[in-house]
């Protein structure tokens, strides 16, 4: 029989929360029957606008094999939207497994189903999902986090690293790898979300000294960016080059050019680039700097993630520990 998926949606979730496990699942074959409900069974529109249909109500889920919960942008919409949150609780006794997607974490806990278990949820929320529910163990910087049969991902486009490892899981690794393929997307992300790329992660700043600064070091990663030639270009002290660096974005110079530079780095090899080329020509200097640079971003050497980008590591022979042993880290 089918292994059958259901996906909660409900009035302002964000689209690709719902529709990157539809994506994965439905790529994945008729192994997989993928079903949407909402409360009521009613259209509901999404956060772009996108009007839903549901497959049924949710009221009418008697039982599945996977029950996904999808986030929303405001986060209030996870825990206040009508009947969300009863219907989490209701449902999950009926699942073999339940998993969230970004914020769709807040709704589990909020239903109890994180109570004294480890969880994750997008960057920028995670401070405050541990606020409301301390008896949830946080883990801020993992892509996703298992913890028995429950399963919490990042930020939205951390819901496919998720449903690929649960197709992994169930169907093998050349199955999620085929569906990995297809849509175009990584196997596997090693490291946290703290891979994400440097500008994004950086504190939006409109100074007029800094942004510039910001701007020419991600142009160019590899060019001379000590402090002393960053301060050189900006007109000011070294001292007040750092002082500028932690007001706007929380970081020094060179912990931003770093950054960057693993950033360019990452992206040549997974291009093809030796490491002794990706070291010279991200700026990073020699193999040595690349390898501490990426145990201190990745926690895993530049070939360990190159090994490890090839598969989401939740399958049988992985070599990972499992349940709530493990905070994976997939892709």
């Amino acid at each position: 029989m089918a292994h059958t998926v259901v996906v909660l949606a409900f009035d302002g979730v964000r689209l690709l929360d719902v529709s990157a496990p539809l994506e994965v699942f439905g790529t994945a074959g008729p192994a997989y029957a993928v079903r949407v409900c909402t409360p009521g069974g009613r259209d509901v529109r999404t956060s772009t606008g996108l009007r839903l249909g549901a497959d049924l109500a949710a009221e009418e889920v008697t039982a599945a094999d996977t029950l996904v919960v999808p986030g929303a942008v405001d986060v209030e919409r996870c825990v206040r939207a009508p009947g969300t949150v009863a219907h989490v609780a209701a449902l999950a006794p009926r699942a073999q497994r339940v998993a969230a997607v970004c914020t769709g974490a807040f709704a589990l806990a909020a239903a109890g189903l994180l109570d004294g278990r480890r969880a994750t949820t997008h960057w920028e929320h995670a401070a405050e999902l541990s606020r409301r529910h301390p008896g949830v163990e946080v883990t801020p910087d993992a892509i996703f986090v298992e913890d028995g049969p429950v399963f919490t991902s990042a930020g939205v486009s951390a819901g496919i690293d998720l449903c690929l490892a649960l197709v992994e899981r169930d169907r093998g690794p050349a199955a999620a790898r085929a569906v990995a393929r297809d849509l175009v997307v990584f196997l596997q992300r090693p490291g946290g979300q703290s891979q994400f790329s440097a500008a994004s992660r950086t504190p939006p700043t409109g100074h007029p000294l800094v942004r510039p600064l910001l701007d020419a070091v991600a142009a160019d990663p590899g060019a001379d960016h000590s402090a002393t030639a960053l301060a050189r270009r900006a007109g000011v002290s070294v001292r007040h080059l750092a002082r500028l660096f932690r007001d706007q974005i929380g970081a020094t110079p060179a912990g931003y050019v770093e950054r960057v530079r693993v950033e360019a780095a990452r992206l040549l090899l997974e291009g093809g680039a030796s490491v002794t080329g990706a070291a010279a020509r991200s700026g990073l200097g020699s193999d040595e700097s690349l390898r501490r640079a990426f145990a201190r971003h990745f926690g895993v050497t530049p070939s360990a993630y190159l090994a490890r980008f090839r598969t989401a590591g939740t399958g049988a022979g992985a070599g990972a520990p499992s349940g709530s042993e493990r905070a994976q880290t997939s892709g």
